[in-house]
């Protein structure tokens, strides 16, 4: 089976390689994208998470020089996802980013964070329900960007609101979140309901339980759902240390990757191949669909926002084994064939 090449909107790093390093260069960005391509992936869109605006603006701008003189993120980086800093930082929905950097909805700053880039700020995943982000997100929409909320506190109202600015997206839906929530009066249920959003779900295993996403993905519908890996350096990656965003992480024989010293998930290990081959192992989907959530999905939902920046994904093609693996990558002049020498 030869199907489009998989997008992911969400890598935070990947193959020991971070992306929110101010020191990262070219050959290392070249190295993990070479990872990822085996793995079907032929465009994604690397993610800084939130920091102070000075350090923030620092990792963008080492990503961005990396990107300029990397080989293959001229094919396959189109440009950024931010997620943060605009994000809630009440205990539970901040996650791993550190709240004493989250800043309220501020045009200015995300002017500034991405002023001199050469490739576009793509998406935004910010909290819908912080004082003036009704009026962000309709500044970062008017400007070609995806906008997504996450880590958020948002009830049934915040999500309409949102949705009516240009909300378009919910990251990671099902995460960063609470334990304790009220039973039916919840972030999560209030994003299911609005239709107006599509979903993106780190299929894991490990961040939600295959059931729960079973019921998430009848719930929000398959056609509105898309598959993302929030990867760390620590994807594609023996069991160890590492490091994510000046914090150290470690990736556990079972794949989980958390803040070193503690319980809390700090992105994941995942590779998008094997989101696609979790959902039909799990019974959620056909391989065919579940390719779908992880290649054209995610690009019509990015299509606005590239026409936006005169920008375009470069086509590529995956051929799978009955297995669901890639045997075959294609993209431009580069034929890629994992596994073999």
């Amino acid at each position: 089976m030869q199907t489009a090449g998989l997008l992911d909107l969400q890598a935070n790093g990947f193959a020991g390689v971070d992306f929110n390093d101010s020191r990262l260069t070219s050959d290392a960005l070249d190295h993990a994208l070479h990872a990822m391509l085996a793995t079907g992936v032929t465009a994604c869109l690397p993610t800084v998470i939130t920091a102070p605006e000075d350090v923030m603006a620092a990792r963008l701008a080492a990503l961005d020089r990396a990107a300029a003189g990397s080989r293959l993120a001229r094919l396959m980086v189109p440009g950024y996802h931010l997620e943060g800093p605009f994000l809630n930082p009440a205990p539970g929905y901040a996650g791993c980013h550190p709240p004493a950097a989250m800043t309220l909805p501020d045009p200015g700053l995300l002017q500034r964070l991405a002023a001199g880039l050469e490739r576009p700020v793509l998406l935004l995943t910010l909290a819908p329900e912080r004082p003036g982000a009704v009026e962000l997100i309709r500044w970062a929409r008017g400007r070609g960007m995806l906008v997504a909320m996450g880590h958020s506190a948002a009830d049934a109202a915040s999500v309409t609101a949102a949705a009516d600015a240009g909300v378009r997206l919910s990251t990671h839906l099902g995460n960063a979140l609470p334990q304790m929530q009220p039973k039916f009066l919840n972030p999560l249920m209030a994003q299911l309901a609005e239709d107006r959003l599509a979903a993106s779900f780190i299929a894991d295993g490990i961040h939600i339980p295959p059931p729960a996403l079973k019921v998430l993905l009848r719930a929000k519908g398959l056609e509105r759902s898309v598959l993302v890996t929030d990867a760390t350096a620590a994807a594609a990656a023996a069991p160890g240390l590492f490091g994510f965003a000046g914090m150290a992480i470690e990736r556990a024989a079972d794949g989980s990757v958390r803040a070193a010293g503690n319980e809390r998930l700090a992105g994941s290990g995942l590779c998008l191949d094997q989101a696609v081959r979790n959902l039909v192992a799990w019974g959620i989907a056909p391989a065919a669909t579940a390719i779908r959530l992880a290649s054209d999905q995610p690009a019509s939902l990015l299509a606005s926002a590239l026409a936006a920046h005169d920008a375009r994904l470069v086509a590529g093609t995956v051929t799978w084994s009955p297995e669901l693996g890639p045997t075959l990558v294609c993209l431009d002049a580069i034929e890629l064939r994992p596994g073999v020498g």
